[in-house]
């Protein structure tokens, strides 16, 4: 089979490598019809995760039919349509009994990153029963792949975790495809206030159109002057970290109120700053979390409801033997006006 496979800091290749195949009874072999690219993908290749290895075939967000199951599987059969949760879940040890799926002690996030992932033609996924989820005839496959990973991480890492409720005023610092999924997903819980804090006018523009209430543009704006503006010189309730590095972490401390909540998503691969000569007497909550996927069952029913539209995220499209002119729009995205690429496998 064909996969995309990282050899160091900056080194893709699409190439030939051994189609995979069942090595625990738990496992299933899946043939992906749909994947995409993550900013993690993008830290990775950055050398920002130093524990991907030469020769890992990245990703893990993807759809596609279940190829084969291993004896032990009892929820999915041959010809199954499902979805691929980018966190693998054993549903048995502490962690997983505490909702904590991502740092299952036999799985967690390791599609990708310490097994071969999703951005090939077939991929092995461990513990199927508990780690791949039922797609219903006539679901739109596109909008589903949005569920694998950037959904829940905005959802649970910058929304959950930063607490959001009704009539706060929230400021989400980072308006790439994470960014936007914790606009989307806020709304929910009705905040009075949403402002996405931006370099690039063309995702500010996107922004709007999703929602948000405000933008700021801090290239050209001073973005901590602006946010006191509309807050009332008050600072924000919760302000969500939505890049994942020390500049913008930076930034949130200076734009959350007293009382306030900063939620990190971003994945950092640098040290950073944390200034609590000036937060220590103002109960800040900073939260950090890996996403446990936990409330993928309930996104799932609220986008096949169409009471959450994932699609929006989608910019761009590409069949998967192009994946490497993929990543390129991916990386330059404010080039390229690209938020969530879509890459379909032709023979699928």
């Amino acid at each position: 089979m064909k996969a995309l496979v990282y050899h160091g800091p900056q080194k893709i290749s699409w190439e030939e490598k051994p189609k995979p195949t069942i090595q625990q009874t738990t496992d299933a072999i899946i043939r992906i019809s749909k994947t995409t690219i993550c900013g993690t993908d993008l830290h990775i290749l950055k050398g920002d995760v130093p524990e991907v290895t030469d020769g890992r075939i990245l990703g893990h967000e993807g759809v596609g039919i279940v190829e084969e199951t291993g004896s032990s599987v009892t929820r999915f059969k041959k010809g199954d349509h499902v979805l691929i949760s980018c966190i693998t879940s054993c549903a048995k040890c502490d962690y997983c009994k505490r909702g904590m799926y991502s740092h299952c002690e036999n799985g967690g996030w390791i599609l990708g990153h310490l097994i071969d992932g999703t951005q090939a033609e077939y991929t092995r996924i461990p513990f199927a029963d508990t780690s791949l989820y039922p797609i219903p005839e006539g679901s739109d496959e596109e909008a589903l792949v949005m569920l694998s990973d950037i959904l829940p991480t905005g959802f649970e890492c910058g929304v959950l975790n930063g607490q959001v409720k009704p009539g706060d005023t929230v400021a989400i610092v980072g308006s790439g495809p994470i960014g936007l999924a914790a606009l989307i997903t806020a709304q929910l819980y009705t905040p009075s206030k949403i402002i996405m804090i931006d370099p690039d006018d063309n995702r500010l523009a996107v922004s709007m159109k999703l929602g948000a209430t405000h933008t700021i543009n801090n290239k050209k704006e001073n973005a901590i002057e602006k946010v006191k503006e509309i807050t009332w010189k008050k600072g924000v309730d919760t302000v969500i970290e939505a890049v994942g590095i020390p500049e913008t972490f930076e930034l949130c401390q200076s734009l959350v109120g007293p009382g306030g909540r900063i939620a990190n998503i971003g994945v950092h691969g640098k040290t950073v700053d944390l200034h609590l000569e000036t937060l220590w007497s103002q109960n800040i909550t900073i939260t950090t979390r890996l996403v446990d996927t936990v409330t993928t069952p309930m996104l799932m029913k609220t986008v096949l409801s169409k009471k959450l539209n994932s699609s929006q995220l989608i910019t761009h499209h590409f069949e998967l033997p192009d994946i490497i002119h993929a990543y390129d729009t991916f990386q330059h995205a404010d080039r390229e006006k690209a938020l969530k690429v879509i890459l379909t496998n032709p023979a699928a």
